[in-house]
């Protein structure tokens, strides 16, 4: 049960508007980058993510009805903001207001015209 941060890198087909618990957001097509944060164990966190079926809680749940996880980075022990603004300052935007409720930052979700290498971010 290793705590820690995570990034699942997205694609999404086709532009639409998605429709949460109560927010409104606007997706174009491309990659996304959601970063997340799992203090009770990585693997719990992603392998919640990763299944079909599940109630409907955060705002990824929503996105991941629609969009493809095509990659997903690990940080143990890493911190969610941190990593957050790494990828913001690599992304070509963000979705204000998308998986932040319980912070400061303006974002979580990050969109790229291209795959990106947030690796290297």
């Amino acid at each position: 049960m290793t705590p820690g941060s995570y990034a699942l890198v997205l694609k999404l087909d086709s532009g639409r508007e998605l429709l949460t618990r109560g927010r409104r957001f606007m997706l174009r097509k491309g990659y996304y980058v959601y970063v997340g944060s799992a203090l009770s164990g990585l693997e719990a966190r992603i392998g919640r993510h990763l299944r079909k079926e599940k109630r409907k809680f955060w705002h990824i749940d929503y996105l991941l009805e629609h969009a493809g996880v095509v990659e997903v980075l690990r940080f143990p022990g890493g911190k969610e903001c941190g990593i957050a603004r790494d990828v913001e300052e690599a992304s070509d935007g963000s979705v204000k207001g998308f998986g932040c409720s319980d912070c400061r930052c303006s974002s979580h979700l990050f969109y790229f015209r291209r795959f990106p290498e947030i690796w290297k971010a």
